[in-house]
């Protein structure tokens, strides 16, 4: 046993530092951004931010609306498999650019892969191969596995915190390691296996060595509000996906029984009872199920998120979203907004 004292940091623990700036506007800011890949010849041009590959989340709808604003969604693996075949089919070169499909490590995943890829002429370009721990060889080897068949593929992998096994990762085969354990709104892992990592350090220490092999991360979890997006851009993530922030909309609603809006982890009860006929007896739940309001269209928040970004930017002299985390100076903070009338906020 041994123990890191070392502080570790989560995004509501700091503030930017504000600097002087020439930029006349938010107007002004330039959030698109242009990837070339460790692995994949593709060049991926946007806005680095991703709909989860949630169920009541990642639809086929969300992604129609998101990819107009250059977004990706990254579909949920619970759709028939004709149905991504369909959608692949219909959709433009620019929307395949926007839209990622999403696959665990069973052989059974890979066979619809391989099956939706011939069927449609090879029209995904983003994959991600995502579990709820990285840490695996099994998953290790499934990479390099995909990554052998598809070559010419964006690979997302995840998920991880540490910079070692992401740079294993990309050595395998990944281009975007996602970051993030236990940090999402209705994620139980801390509580149910108490294993974790404070989100702005794992995505500071894994970019490091990411960027340092020519790698890409991606922030996956933690955020509850535009800043915390920002945090994540300016501890070094090029990507930052979202979850619960994103959920609740018209294009993903999810009802539960009394007809309100809900959102659930993907290893909650409500999950593994819609798709797997209930939790396994090995295992217990490691998601909530919440409730949530109505939030109209899914692009009036994605304007909202957007202009808190360029609202960073503007304090801190980034005139574009690469430059963010070369402005950023990070403070320390014990609390970072005054909470006195947040409950009276109409």
């Amino acid at each position: 046993m041994r123990i890191e004292t070392e502080i570790k940091l989560d995004f509501k623990d700091v503030l930017f530092k504000p600097k002087r700036s020439t930029l006349l506007s938010r107007r002004e800011v330039g959030l698109e951004r242009t990837f070339k890949f460790l692995h994949s010849p593709h060049t991926w041009n946007g806005v680095p931010i991703i709909a989860s590959n949630m169920d009541s989340v990642a639809t086929f709808e969300c992604a129609r609306a998101l990819s107009k604003e250059k977004l990706i969604t990254c579909l949920h693996k619970h759709y028939k498999t004709q149905e991504y075949i369909n959608y692949f089919n219909e959709i433009s070169y620019v929307d395949t650019n926007h839209t990622a499909f999403s696959l665990g490590i069973s052989e059974d995943e890979f066979a619809r892969l391989c099956e939706i890829q011939k069927k449609t002429g090879n029209k995904i370009k983003i994959l991600c191969i995502d579990v709820a721990n990285g840490y695996t060889e099994r998953f290790i080897s499934f990479v390099a596995k995909v990554r052998s068949k598809f070559k010419d593929c964006i690979i997302i992998a995840g998920n991880v915190v540490t910079a070692e096994i992401t740079e294993q990762l990309l050595l395998a085969g990944a281009d975007i390691v996602k970051v993030g354990i236990g940090s999402g709104s209705v994620c139980t892992t801390r509580i149910q296996a108490g294993v974790g990592y404070p989100q702005l350090s794992a995505v500071i220490e894994c970019a490091d060595a990411s960027h340092g092999l020519g790698g890409r991360i991606m922030s996956d979890g933690g955020c509850t509000c535009a800043g915390d997006v920002s945090k994540a851009f300016g501890g070094g993530a090029d990507f930052v996906m979202l979850g619960g922030m994103f959920a609740g909309h018209d294009e993903n609603v999810v009802l539960g029984e009394d007809g309100s809006p809900i959102f659930y982890g993907m290893s909650s009860d409500t999950a593994m009872d819609k798709y797997n006929g209930g939790l396994n007896k090995y295992r217990s739940s490691e998601g909530r199920t919440v409730r949530l309001s109505k939030r109209g269209s899914i692009l009036n928040t994605v304007r909202d998120l957007l202009g808190g970004v360029r609202s960073t930017c503007t304090y801190i002299g980034a005139r574009e979203l690469r430059e963010l985390s070369k402005c950023t100076t990070f403070i320390r903070v014990s609390q970072q907004y005054n909470p006195i009338y947040e409950s009276k906020t109409i």
